[in-house]
């Protein structure tokens, strides 16, 4: 990341009801991208993006940031959730908020979990990411094998931007909120990554080898394009 700046009307267009929009110059970037959270607007853009290319690509998306937005907004001043669907179990789990002397309480066998009324959005991202430290990597090794795809090492991470990634020495990192989206999901993510210790790129080899191991992948790929983290996971940064 090169630098961020604060959207404002010496930099571009403006929109009314709209919070201020920062922009991410980014070396890897090689398109324009919005991302709204609860909080923010997000446009991450190339290194050498011009103002008037930032300018014409807003006032392009300037009706879905408005509508976006105001969804967001409606998701966030709704209840915290009463279950919670995990990738890896058939059934959803039971959220009940209470006060506790710990962030949270856990029991797999009863599908419950008990999480603390003080500042509950944090305590329920905490078990989410604790949950995935402690499920996601058994997952990959599990498909890994399975795939005959192997890697280095795996680490769980929440980053803004990517679902996963693979590096050169083969460790791959994969988000912890992935936890909360169907299965399929979850599975294309860890197969795209463990593809790229094969390709290295995205050239039509790399996606053969996809295909190979998810063969409704295209499908999966769109459904994650229009997927979002729940408001609470943006509640407290």
């Amino acid at each position: 990341m090169k630098s961020v700046a604060q959207f404002n009307a010496d930099q571009a267009v403006q929109f009314a009801e709209l919070p201020e929009i920062k922009i991410v110059r980014h070396a890897r970037a090689v398109r324009l991208r919005l991302r709204v959270e609860p909080n923010t607007i997000r446009l991450t853009v190339p290194l050498r993006c011009s103002q008037k290319q930032i300018q014409h690509f807003l006032g392009q998306s300037e009706q879905w940031l408005l509508d976006t937005w105001q969804q967001q907004q409606k998701q966030k001043v709704s209840t915290l959730p009463a279950e919670l669907s995990l990738f890896n179990l058939d059934q959803s789990i039971q959220v009940i908020y209470q006060s506790l002397d710990r962030p949270f309480i856990f029991h797999i066998a009863q599908q419950q979990l008990w999480v603390s009324d003080q500042q509950p959005e944090q305590h329920l991202k905490a078990f989410v990411l604790s949950y995935a430290k402690e499920h996601l990597p058994d997952y990959l090794q599990q498909l890994s094998r399975a795939c005959d795809l192997p890697f280095a090492k795996c680490t769980i991470r929440q980053p803004k931007t990517r679902w996963g990634s693979c590096s050169a020495k083969h460790d791959i990192m994969l988000h912890a909120g992935l936890v909360l989206f169907p299965p399929e999901i979850v599975r294309y993510v860890a197969v795209h990554e463990l593809a790229h210790t094969r390709h290295f790129d995205h050239s039509a080899k790399f996606w053969a080898k996809v295909y190979q191991h998810d063969a409704n992948f295209q499908q999966h790929r769109y459904q994650l394009k229009n997927r979002a983290l729940p408001y609470w996971w943006h509640a407290l940064k």
